[in-house]
């Protein structure tokens, strides 16, 4: 059996290292790290170097700005009285693609040629809507 002693003793001791630690004591220290100096290479000193650049990155490929019409002029107004219904597939995009009209002013112009009975619906969604020439010609 360890004596009561011997305890207090172990357990002044390592109180006595906690504090030594604590404040820093030169016993438990490890030295500084000296510096070290870089060994000599073979490679040629560069004179005025400086950072690298960084890559640049591609924005991607920018698609071109359509400017579209939006109102009809006389003449454009004419071409769509007179080409569309002979169009096999006419929708809003078809349309503003082909008479350079935007999308708003191209869905009131199948909304008139409806109206003329020069164009028929084939399917009509929210977001797209598919006519056809009236004859089968």
């Amino acid at each position: 059996m360890v004596s009561y002693a011997l305890l207090l003793f172990l357990s002044t001791v390592s109180m006595l290292r906690r504090f030594d630690l604590r404040m820093g004591s030169s016993i438990y220290r490890q030295a500084p790290k000296k510096d070290k100096a870089p060994p000599p290479s073979s490679k040629p000193v560069k004179s005025g170097g400086g950072k690298q650049k960084k890559k640049k990155w591609s924005k991607g490929k920018q698609k071109e700005k359509v400017n579209n019409a939006v109102l009809f002029d006389q003449a454009n107004y004419d071409k769509m009285l007179s080409e569309v219904p002979k169009y096999k597939q006419i929708t809003p995009s078809v349309l503003s693609e082909r008479l350079r009209i935007n999308g708003s002013l191209a869905r009131r112009a199948i909304k008139d040629l409806m109206a003329r009975g020069a164009i028929r619906m084939v399917s009509a969604h929210s977001s797209q809507q598919i006519y056809t020439r009236a004859s089968n010609t």
